[in-house]
């Protein structure tokens, strides 16, 4: 009697078996010191990173410990015995920022500026990256990429100098303006314009820099998709909202949580420079706000308590938004565990 015949493996069964596999390779799990010999190159290679994070970062957040005492720097022979020997005093630093109308105030105005970039900002940026991506010369592509960007070396001092002569009331488009018969109108001094100065300031500085990160997320959509959609008969527009839009989608979504999580952080340098100018009420930033009321006035702990307000509604505002990305299918700045 013969055999019966065997069926030839099907693709499906083939891939089944495959997958097993590697979920049994999966499972074996290597010890602490085969993982060691394996990676010591990129450990090594990541070591000058770690050390620097270390020393710069984590050493300081050791001083946040400050915000519960009544520091006094000059309290015993080192600053070690200055964290010794200064008076305990709970949270009585936080209580005296959140009675503090100014506090608040500072708050409200970091809020209120956040949110104002975070709509005519954040933007620029992409709009930006999509306008010269589309440009098809190489070299003229180059040229514009580094005036664009050029800007983001310049220090703070500079920007604010080159507004002021710009558009200040001396400045060249005052002149002008003078010089035609019209009075200029106040820009540099305006308190209630400040918003849009900073803002336009911002947009001048940076936006050429963050162009970058989404210039390599344009590189790395597949040519073919647009060719695709061109021989389908989708216009440009189409293009740019079925494929570019998609394809910058999850880089978006990225950045804007880490500039969540950069709310209460909108600068000091930039404020400090034009706090006199426009006056305390329209400049005065939590940044601005620990300088002065802290540091400048030597009360410490009321800093240190500033600044761990603002590190621990940092991280609240990153988790939160970074949950919200999961809810929509993103993997956010972690993946979903």
């Amino acid at each position: 009697m013969s055999a019966p015949p065997i069926a030839p493996s099907s693709p499906e069964a083939g891939t089944k078996k495959a997958k097993k596999n590697v979920k049994a390779v999966s499972r074996q799990q290597l010890s602490f010191g085969q993982r060691l010999r394996r990676d010591w190159p990129l450990l090594l290679m990541c070591l000058p990173a770690m050390l620097l994070l270390l020393v710069f970062h984590y050493v300081p957040a050791l001083g946040n410990v400050i915000a519960f005492q009544d520091y006094n720097p000059f309290v015993g022979d080192d600053p070690f015995e200055a964290f010794l020997y200064s008076e305990w005093i709970g949270f009585g630093n936080f209580e005296y920022l959140f009675k503090n109308p100014a506090f608040w105030d500072s708050v409200l105005t970091t809020l209120s500026i956040t949110a104002f970039q975070l709509v005519f900002y954040f933007p620029v940026p992409i709009l930006l990256a999509i306008l010269l991506n589309s440009i098809m010369s190489p070299k003229i592509r180059s040229l514009v990429q580094s005036v664009v960007y050029l800007p983001h070396f310049f220090s703070w001092v500079l920007v604010v100098s080159l507004f002021q002569m710009m558009l200040g009331g001396a400045g060249l488009i005052a002149q002008t303006i003078r010089q035609a018969g019209y009075t200029p109108p106040d820009i540099m001094t305006n308190p209630d314009t400040f918003i849009f100065l900073v803002t336009s300031e911002a947009i001048w500085k940076d936006a050429g820099w963050g162009m970058i990160v989404f210039l390599a997320a344009l590189a790395a959509i597949d040519p073919s998709l647009y060719e695709a959609a061109a021989a389908d008969g989708a216009g440009r527009w189409r293009r740019m909202w079925h494929i570019t839009l998609p394809g910058l989608r999850s880089v978006i979504i990225l950045l804007l949580i880490l500039r969540l999580g950069d709310a209460l952080n909108v600068g000091f340098e930039q404020f400090v420079l034009q706090r006199e100018m426009v006056g305390r009420e329209a400049a005065e930033v939590l940044d601005t706000y620990v300088y002065y009321q802290g540091i400048a006035v030597q009360q410490w702990g009321v800093g240190a308590a500033a600044g761990l307000f603002k590190a621990v509604i940092g991280i609240l505002l990153i988790v939160g938004a970074n949950k919200l990305a999961h809810r929509f299918g993103e993997q956010g700045i972690y993946s979903k565990s």
